[in-house]
Order: C-alpha cells, then structure tokens, then sequence
C-alpha cells in the first residue's frame, strides 16, 4: 500500500510501505479520507512521535470500509466506518483495535466522518469527563474556529451550557456564532480576560495557555476546572495559588492520544451513545474547510500552518469528490 511518509528533509512523500497486519482484537479499514490535526504539524517537525505500535506516518482519525474483521466482531466486511487513530491516516488502509472504531452516521459522507473522531472524542473526553459538564454552565473554548473548537462549541450548546469563545478574525467569529457561540471574543483585538471578568466560566477548554494562564484562571467561577489540551500560547504562566486554592479550582492537563485503550475506548462508546443520533438528525455537525487529494498533503499542510481554515482540512484517498469551500 501508499502512505505519505516524512523524508529526510521534512518534505511529504506518497510512497509504497508495508500493509498493516492486524493483531488480535483489530480491524483493518481501507481508507477513504483523513482529516488534518495541528498535532500532525507537530510530528512531522519530529515533536510529537506516534505512540508506540502506531504507524510513523501522521493521521489521528479516518474513515474507510472494513476489509477484514476478526470472528465474533462488532464489525463486518464492508462496513462504513470512521476510527480514532494514534497515527497511521495518511495512508491507504490502517490496522486499528475494534474498539476505536465508530459506524459512519446516517447521512454523512466519508469527508465528514473522517473529521468526527479527534475533534467529538477530544471534546466528550475534557468537556464530559474531565469538566463534569452539565446544563447551565459556562464554558471557554478557546480557538472556537478550530476542528475541535466547532465540535465542543456544538456540544456544549447540546448540553444546555453557554460558550464564551476566542477566534483569530471577525469572519470567524461571525462563523462560530452560527453554531450557537454566545460570547465570542476576537483574540487580536478584544481583551479576554475583561470578558471574563463579566462571564466567569466553570469549564475551560483550553489549547493555548502561555503567560495569560494564570490571570485568565483567576477570573474562573468557584470550582471551576480549566483543562489544558495544548500549549500553542507557550508553556509557561504563573499562578496566584492562594487564590487558587481558596475557590477550589482544579487545573487539568489532559491529552487523548496518550491514554490507554480501554479509556479511548470508553470514550468512544459513550460519545457513540449520546451524540451519534444528533449527528444523523443533524443536529450537530463537522464543518469541512476543504478536502484534497491525498497527494496534495504538502498543500492541506499550508492551509494549517498558515491558519486559513475555518473548521477541517481533510485528504481524500478514494471514493469521494473534492470540496474547494467550506462544506456546509
């Protein structure tokens, strides 16, 4: 089989690998189309290794068909699928345990259901789990006009929450506003810890943190939980701890391509469980900025790196068209 492998001087490469050989408890999915994660920027810099028993080359979710299963499976030849993967989505076919693969909601296209699983299952894992969300809170989400920040902004809008978010542009804030944003702060030009200051926040998602952290932390509602994702802001911040200690907040730091299987897998079939219908009702869905060839990873790329999309870049292996605008 291909995959789009990373050469010697960074540069992507669709070349012949070895097929994927299924161990016990694994499917293997034919790949349809992939979706980009800023994670996959990071790896292929050499920061941000594929966990072991992954495959070297990047791609944290996909969707395809089934072309192997093991007896007793869940899963048959020829189901439509879409899985959350450690690594391994640029490629034509993935070795993957049973349990990281979700069926492809009524309705959508492999496009679409290859940008479910990172974003929805990053999402249920800080906002549900971690964050202990429930109706009436007010969540930050920071980047709102990211793959994951349009998931957990629907998800918590879903939930009966409210959203406070942060985008780079008015286009996108006038975007994320479509999906039910309440708040939505322009990073560039707009103070967001005077936002907070007149809408503490119980829950934050948070992919940014750097030297604002800890001010930003100050303004939470009692007990809040800030949960650090990532730190694209930088990685260090300081904290006023008498405060923080007094009005009990919990500061978390939480990644999902780490965790164990069996908590990927819970999280899996818990987000199956309560918000799959709403993806086939429509009530919730991915937003696809553009999808590409595989071939053309090097571009999709570009539009990461230099920050153009408003929801998901996404490579399409074979069996569906292209989509130069955002898909709606």
């Amino acid at each position: 089989m291909r995959a789009i492998v990373v050469n010697e001087n960074k540069e992507l490469e669709w070349r012949e690998v070895a097929d994927p050989k299924p161990k016990d408890g694994e499917v293997i999915v034919d790949i349809h189309a992939a979706a980009l994660n800023r994670a996959d920027l990071m790896q292929r810099a050499g920061n941000y290794p594929p966990p072991v028993g992954w495959p070297e080359w990047m791609g944290l979710e996909a969707a395809g068909v089934i072309s192997h299963a093991p007896k007793d499976s869940r899963w048959q030849i020829g189901d439509k699928v879409c899985a959350l993967l450690g690594g391994g989505g640029y490629a034509e076919k993935v070795a993957v345990p049973e349990a990281l693969v979700l069926p492809v909601p009524e309705g959508l296209s492999m496009v679409k259901a290859a940008a479910l699983p990172e974003a929805f299952a990053t999402s249920y894992l800080n906002l549900c789990m971690e964050g202990g969300l429930k109706a009436g809170d007010t969540v930050l989400i920071q980047a709102g006009a990211s793959g994951l920040g349009m998931a957990a902004i629907q998800m918590v809008k879903t939930m009966g929450g409210k959203v406070v978010t942060t985008v780079g542009s008015d286009k996108k804030a006038e975007f994320v506003r479509t999906l039910g944003a309440d708040v939505v702060v322009n990073r560039k030009t707009e103070d967001l810890g005077a936002v907070l200051d007149a809408h503490p926040v119980d829950i934050a998602l948070d992919c940014i943190a750097g030297p604002d952290l800890g001010q930003h932390l100050s303004k939470m509602a009692r007990g809040g939980r800030w949960i650090v994702i990532a730190t694209l802001g930088g990685d260090h911040a300081e904290l006023d701890i008498n405060d923080f200690f007094r009005r009990g907040l919990k500061l978390i730091g939480s990644t999902l391509r780490s965790r164990p299987l069996e908590v990927k897998g819970r999280v899996l079939a818990e987000l199956e469980a309560r918000f799959w219908q709403r993806l086939s009702a429509g009530d919730i869905r991915p937003v696809i900025h553009a999808s590409l060839p595989i071939t053309q990873a090097e571009e999709a790329h570009a539009i990461l790196e230099n920050r153009q999309n408003i929801g998901k870049v996404v490579l399409t292996v074979t069996g569906d068209t292209n989509y130069s605008e955002r898909e709606q």
